[in-house]
């Protein structure tokens, strides 16, 4: 039943990254992104990473869809369409999605062992998913934590500063 599950929101989440590539309409794409990433929640929940699921659900699909859609809704869309279709940069993104093919290739070739870098023993046993977490983000992780939070600040008063210098 597990695999069942698995396999079921695996390929939605496949299904649903497809869609936000091929729609034509990018509220449609914004909309399909949210199914991904609910998809990618119900992926953490069943790998029993509860907060990492409920954060997936009120970060990404509550705050950064919303910022999305708004940054959508401000573009204008018929302006962006006549805009030339494909980027000068297609020879880089070619050559990345080759390089990306190919080490998809060696690890499904390779298999699980080749992850086996750290001994058993060395890994540290998970006990209380959201205490590590919150422990971890609070101590030794708090100055870059609180570097992201001003740089998300700056970005969010830089987006309403152009917002604004456009409705003028």
């Amino acid at each position: 039943m597990e695999q069942l599950i698995f396999y079921s929101l695996a390929g939605a989440t496949v299904l649903f990254g497809m869609l936000v590539v091929i729609a034509r309409n990018p509220v449609h794409s914004a909309i399909f992104l949210i199914g991904a990433l609910m998809c990618i929640a119900g992926l953490y929940l069943q790998m029993g990473a509860e907060f990492v699921g409920g954060v997936q659900i009120l970060v990404y699909v509550g705050g950064v869809m919303v910022l999305f859609l708004f940054v959508i809704m401000l573009v204008n869309v018929r302006t962006a369409e006549r805009v030339r279709q494909l980027s000068p940069e297609w020879k880089t993104a070619l050559l990345l999605a080759g390089a990306l093919s190919v080490e998809l290739v060696y690890l499904v070739l390779k298999g699980p062992g080749v992850f086996a870098t750290a001994a058993p023993e060395a890994i540290p046993a998970l006990q209380g998913n959201t205490q590590n977490v919150g422990a971890a983000l609070y101590t030794k992780y708090l100055l870059p934590f609180e570097i992201a939070s001003v740089l998300l600040l700056v970005a969010m008063i830089g987006a309403v500063a152009l917002a604004r210098s456009r409705m003028d």
